[in-house]
Formats: structure tokens, C-alpha cells, sequence
């Protein structure tokens, strides 16, 4: 069995570009941006950051390049592939892409997402209009919420 799946969550590192192939299917590439941070053997703090190539194809595409740009949070879901070509100097290029067959958005600054269906992944950008928004913060009003105990847990309370 094989298996070519990847997810990434990160930020764009530019706007969008989106272009049509001959036969009129629209196609979308941009960059994200992922970070990790870790603690090496002496301690210090330690940050490493990748930065992942992204294509879209369909309506997918079209959406993409409407709602994100530069700075957008998204979360994509694809395939990895990579691409050659031989460039004008005569030498061999190599491009490893994530071909994606889902792209959501994340939040969106001013706390409303992009339209009903555009597929955010965060409360914050729940994709509802501000109409809809003020009616669903009423409704959040009324729902309970958790109190937590103030007192410290003692870990050999716990019976397992």
C-alpha cells in the first residue's frame, strides 16, 4: 500500500497567483510558511521555518486567490509532487509542490470569515456574515460555561 498525503497549516509568504490553463482550468499557486520551536540539548530556544509550495486547481482556485492573501492563515490538504524541467541555461530544475485537494481558510483579521462555504477551520472565522454573526453571539451568551476548581490538583489524588 502507498500512501502521498500532506497536510500544512501556515501563513501565505505572498499573494496568490492565479493563471488559466489552455483547456480554461484555473490554477492558483502561493506559498506557506511553516514554523517549528524547540528546545535544543543546552536549552537554548531554537525556531526552524519551512516554506512549501502550493497549487490549486478549479474552483478551488478561483476562491483561493479571492479570500487569501499575503499573511492569510489556511490549512492545506494534498498530494506532494515534484516537477522538472530543463531551464534556459541547459541545466535540470526540480520543484516540489503540494498539489492541494482541499484548502480552508483560517481566521481572518476583524474576526469575520470569508463567505458561508469558503471552509474556514477556526471559531474565529466561522464564514457567517456579520447579520448572522450578532445573532449567533446572542445565542453564545446564553450557553453555560465551565468553572474550574481555583485549588491545585494534587497528581496522587488521582485514582489511576
Amino acid at each position: 500500500m502507498y500512501l502521498n498525503k500532506a497536510f500544512v497549516i501556515g501563513n501565505l509568504t505572498r499573494d496568490p497567483e492565479i493563471k488559466s490553463l489552455p483547456s480554461g482550468i484555473k490554477v492558483t499557486t502561493f506559498s506557506l510558511a511553516t514554523n517549528r520551536v524547540w528546545k535544543n540539548k543546552d536549552g537554548a530556544k531554537q525556531e526552524s521555518v519551512d516554506f512549501h509550495n502550493i497549487v490549486v486547481f478549479g474552483r478551488q482556485a478561483e476562491t483561493s486567490a479571492q479570500y487569501l492573501k499575503k499573511g492569510s492563515n489556511a490549512l492545506v490538504e494534498g498530494r506532494m509532487q515534484t516537477r522538472s524541467w530543463d531551464a534556459q541555461d541547459g541545466t535540470k530544475k526540480y520543484r516540489t509542490e503540494i498539489v492541494a485537494d482541499s484548502v480552508q481558510f483560517g481566521p481572518r483579521p476583524g474576526g469575520f470569515g470569508a463567505p458561508a462555504g469558503a471552509g474556514n477551520f477556526s471559531q474565529a472565522g466561522s464564514g457567517q456574515s456579520p447579520a448572522n454573526k450578532g445573532e449567533s453571539l446572542n445565542k453564545a451568551e446564553n450557553l453555560d460555561t465551565i468553572e474550574y476548581p481555583q485549588e491545585e490538583i494534587n497528581p496522587e489524588d488521582i485514582p489511576f
